[in-house]
């Protein structure tokens, strides 16, 4: 790694440890030449993915977007912000064990809602609600017997 401070080509690691996120080393490195610290972080890459959807439209894989969506649906309910964003990596995790290149926004949808269910209930049927593009109040009453019964 090249030092930020004086470009010696070579630096050297001084310590290493998972970041706060999970996702990524933290490395802390010493430069031989200059003498300064900097740290770097190290993350996995991941393949590009693409999420085709209901028209046919393709555009880049957004984690905003399922938190978006999933912030809205657990709006004013009893969820913990650490509860939503473990449930929305858990929701990314599932994404990327696919190993699709390309992935319909109905599959991710759906992994949403699944998550959903076990979260929260009304956050659920909120998301489904959108999700489904309910038309009126029976398939709104279908939705609800499926989770009841």
């Amino acid at each position: 790694m090249k030092c930020p401070y004086c470009n010696h080509p070579d630096t050297r690691v001084i310590d290493s440890r998972p970041a706060e996120d999970g996702s990524s080393i933290r490395r802390r490195r010493s430069c031989d030449v200059c003498g300064k610290r900097f740290t770097t972080y190290e993350k996995v890459e991941t393949i590009p993915l693409i999420i085709i959807k209901k028209d046919n439209n393709r555009e880049q894989y957004n984690r905003r977007k399922i938190e978006n969506g999933v912030l809205q649906a657990c709006y004013k309910r009893p969820v913990s912000a650490e509860e939503i964003q473990q449930a929305i990596d858990r929701i990314e995790t599932k994404i990327f064990n696919l190993e699709e290149k390309e992935i319909p926004s109905s599959t991710v949808g759906e992994l949403v809602m699944e998550e959903l269910k076990d979260l929260d209930e009304v956050a659920y049927v909120r998301f489904a609600s959108v999700y489904r593009e309910f038309k009126d109040v029976n398939t709104f009453m279908d939705e609800l017997k499926k989770i009841l019964g």
